[in-house]
């Protein structure tokens, strides 16, 4: 791991506090992203609410540049030279880490709720679009939220990375996930606001080891 990795890691504890007993799968969780990485695959991200809106934060910060610039592939700007906008293009592109928001595919979201059930619209994206080596990330206060409950499930049967954020109790999710990472706090905005400064950090983690 680079210095610059650590100290952004390390950062977070010192920032905040009451994180420190979860240090060790907040690593964790970065490493099973990284590896995930570095071997081709991509994140798919689900929650509901306030946990919706953070799948969409996770995965604008995975798509494009976070805290530094980020090259695009090499092969790809060479390509893209000799194109017609190539220049423009170039640009503007930016490097990118695989990534997708589950709760924001209106149109299969309402077709397959409305088709078959709410609970499984997540479990069905995570069938179609998930491969083995993939990671899915879930964010439930409860641990308990159903619909993530079945993604995590489907997505251990294609053998997939499983990470949940969770609140302090047992869940579901910590029975069923890969990794879960249990904030100390019980209420709802109290949980979520323990989730974004750890998903920050990864991110930037990350981007700092991949880029």
């Amino acid at each position: 791991m680079k210095e610059t990795t650590k100290t952004i890691y390390e950062e977070l504890f010192t920032r905040y506090p009451s994180l420190t007993g979860i240090a060790d799968d907040v690593m964790q969780a970065f490493c099973i992203l990284k590896s995930c990485y570095e071997k081709g695959g991509k994140i798919l991200v689900g929650g509901n609410g306030g946990s919706a809106a953070d799948s969409e934060h996770i995965v604008g910060e995975l798509l494009k540049s976070f805290k530094k610039p980020r090259a695009i592939d090499e092969t790809v700007k060479a390509n893209l030279s000799q194109s017609k906008n190539g220049e423009y293009l170039l640009s503007k592109l930016e490097g990118a880490l695989p990534a997708v928001s589950l709760v924001s595919q209106t149109s299969i979201l309402t077709a397959y709720a409305n088709d078959k059930a709410w609970d499984t619209a997540l479990a069905q994206q995570t069938y179609g679009l998930g491969r083995a080596g993939d990671c899915l990330i879930v964010l439930s206060t409860s641990g308990n939220s159903r619909n993530c409950v079945l993604a995590a499930e489907v997505a251990k049967a294609k053998e997939m990375q499983t990470i949940a954020f969770t609140g302090q109790t047992e869940s579901e999710l910590s029975q069923i996930c890969s990794l879960t990472l249990r904030v100390p706090e019980i209420q709802t905005y109290k949980v979520q606001e323990l989730h974004v400064p750890i998903y920050h950090c990864l991110c930037a983690m990350l981007e700092e080891e991949l880029f």
